[in-house]
């Protein structure tokens, strides 16, 4: 794995944003339970603060969600070693599906884990940003596309796992059916305020539902915008 900050110096920061203040958020998941040193180490090289609006970019390494505009948020960095390490548990997949772009955080530290990220974002302006981190960040094995989510990309399944990073009201079954027959899927599910973190697997005797505890995620919706 050749660290990132060896490509882009802007990602070595500096002060609340320099290695020193990465590291402190490791080892902080790592007190928290997260336990995946391929996910640790991921983590401890990606520039999240390069994810965000500059404004915030002492906040950067803070355990927590923060705006990134259009009504959504950066996940905290907890969630997205949580959602990462439950992805790769028992497999590592070679291609993902990743519903919700975001800021591109999450999809930047599955392509540093995974062989090929697919990822889809409904909000255009999103999607450009998240675009230019990725190859400011020489992220080359990201395919993107600016469409509704809920309908994944069927023409580029079946998935080894697919990752949600938005609530609905439950699974999606397009995006199930896109899912490899011993695939991987984790998602958010459920109503504001009553969310939990699934992950589905599926085995020769259909598949196995897993609480992995409550979350609080925005909403999934459709259309683009």
């Amino acid at each position: 794995m050749t660290p990132l900050s060896s490509r882009d110096p802007a990602s070595r920061g500096l002060g609340m944003t320099s290695q020193r203040t990465r590291d402190r958020m490791v080892a902080g998941l790592a007190e928290a339970g997260i336990r995946d040193p391929r996910v640790l180490e991921v983590m401890r090289q990606l520039p999240r603060h390069l994810f965000i609006d500059e404004a915030l970019a002492s906040r950067a390494y803070e355990n927590t969600a923060l705006p990134i505009g259009q009504g959504q948020t950066i996940s905290q960095p907890y969630i997205v070693a949580r959602m990462s390490e439950a992805l790769i548990e028992h497999k590592l997949p070679r291609r993902v599906l990743e519903i919700g772009t975001g800021s591109g955080y999450q999809c930047a530290v599955l392509a540093r884990l995974v062989e090929q990220v697919y990822t889809v974002e409904r909000i255009e302006e999103l999607l450009r940003n998240a675009r230019r981190r990725f190859r400011k960040l020489g992220l080359g094995n990201i395919r993107s596309r600016h469409d509704d989510g809920r309908l994944g990309w069927p023409e580029e399944a079946p998935f080894d796992a697919i990752i949600v990073t938005a609530a609905g009201a439950a699974l999606e079954p397009e995006l199930l059916a896109q899912l490899a027959p011993d695939g991987c899927l984790v998602a958010p599910v459920g109503p504001a305020g009553q969310q939990e973190l699934l992950r589905v697997r599926a085995g020769e005797d259909g598949r196995i539902s897993e609480r992995l505890g409550a979350v609080s995620f925005v909403p999934l919706l459709g259309g683009t915008g």
